[in-house]
């Protein structure tokens, strides 16, 4: 049955990809081995360097996220080896399991799920390893599940301290291009990310950015590796090329990601992103839910996610919003489902669709018949009016 309108995508990613990106995909598939193709690739690996903030090699898979990861490990990790992981939610254990199943041996750092990695453990951890049989540190950036975010720099602070030789690897699959990420600054050895997100592209491309060091480790790893081997990108790269087909249209949106992110301004991006969760927290407080992480340094930047009162079903509550407001919500994950609904507002997203988001979980909750109190969205609106104001006013200043 038809709906009218158009449906609001307000999950966590995949994000909406805006028409602009859409149009630049809409054209036919070129020769991969051709001169305009090199041109199309080398636009897209140099120009993922600035996102990620580096001056190494980026690597461009067609996969999924999940490639990504074990891209990640099988480079630069023999069979054996032992890694430092902190459980901050589902997608940290979900990479804790793939590095298993690849014959790795994790040493997982527990947390309550409800806030980012914990330095203070990763750095004791660390000091404790005298035979630094620890060989990679892995930190999930953005916890999907959670909606909490770790603080890098000092993952990094504490792995100096510990003058402890392991890499640092970091997943941004759901961070990259929605939240301050500084891979060279931050000393970060290997960063995992996904088109789905904050590039704002339907899922199909992940990316490795890589250090020299991760790269030196990568000429001694001993685990098996062919799709995935960076030293078989790396030579045709040089020239825009890849040593098998790529996604060559997701390629085409990707050079027009990069230009918008651009064109926008990256900080710009991330204060806009800042100012979305902002608003959101407001209005959930307003409507007197909780925020699952309790960590304020910690908030998330690109999601929210709300626990419901005991005894209401977070799907329930989003099968309600689906039906009547034609909205998709995302749902609570493994340990957390039917617990929490997590509110997306990341990507291509502005005040207004935040605005349309928001009422129409006010307007869920009711229909729902969650316990709550009215005004959430309100309360989200009066502090985006604020900041548009503050923001005319800075401008007159100038």
């Amino acid at each position: 049955m038809h709906k009218a309108g158009r449906h609001f995508l307000q999950i966590p990613g995949p994000s909406n990809v805006p028409d602009r990106i859409l149009r630049a995909m809409d054209y036919p598939t070129i020769d991969h081995r051709g001169p305009k193709f090199g041109k199309i690739g080398a636009k897209c690996l140099d120009g993922m360097k600035t996102i990620f903030k580096t001056k190494s090699h980026v690597i461009i898979y067609p996969a999924s996220g999940t490639g990504a990861w074990e891209a990640a490990l099988v480079n630069t990790l023999s069979p054996g080896d032992k890694i430092l992981m902190c459980e901050t939610g589902h997608f940290a254990s979900l990479w804790c399991k793939l590095a298993r199943r690849l014959g790795l041996e994790p040493i997982l750092i527990e947390t309550d799920w409800r806030r980012g990695a914990l330095p203070d453990k990763i750095g004791e951890a660390l000091d404790d390893d005298k035979a630094h049989e620890i060989k990679a540190v892995c930190v999930v950036h953005n916890e999907t599940s959670t909606g909490a975010t770790s603080c890098i720099n000092e993952v990094r602070k504490a792995m100096d301290d510990a003058s402890h030789p392991a890499l640092l690897m970091v997943d941004t699959i759901s961070s990259l291009a929605s939240i301050d990420y500084r891979h060279d600054e931050w000393g970060v050895d290997v960063t995992v990310s996904g088109s789905q997100k904050g590039l704002m592209l339907p899922p199909g491309l992940s990316f490795n950015a890589i250090s020299e060091k991760a790269l030196d480790a990568s000429k001694s790893a001993k685990l098996p590796k062919s799709y995935w081997a960076w030293d078989e990108m790396i030579g045709p790269n040089k020239t825009g090329y890849f040593p098998y087909t790529p996604a060559t249209n997701l390629l085409y949106g990707l050079a027009e990601a990069i230009d918008m992110l651009h064109e926008e301004g990256l900080d710009n991006v991330f204060a806009r992103h800042k100012r979305h969760s902002e608003a959101t927290r407001r209005a959930v407080q307003a409507w007197g839910l909780e925020v699952l992480c309790n960590e304020p340094r910690d908030y998330s930047h690109v999601l929210t996610a709300v626990m419901l009162p005991e005894g209401h079903n977070a799907d329930e509550f989003r099968a309600t919003v689906l039906k009547h407001f034609d909205m998709s919500l995302g749902n609570g994950l493994s340990r957390l489902a039917g617990k929490v609904f997590r509110i997306g507002h990341l990507g291509d997203f502005n005040d207004l669709m935040l605005m349309g988001t928001l009422s129409g979980v006010e307007m869920g909750l009711a229909v729902a018949g969650v316990p709550h109190q009215a005004g959430g969205a309100q309360r989200a609106m009066d502090y985006l009016k604020a900041s548009a104001a503050g923001e005319s006013s800075a401008v007159a200043a100038e």
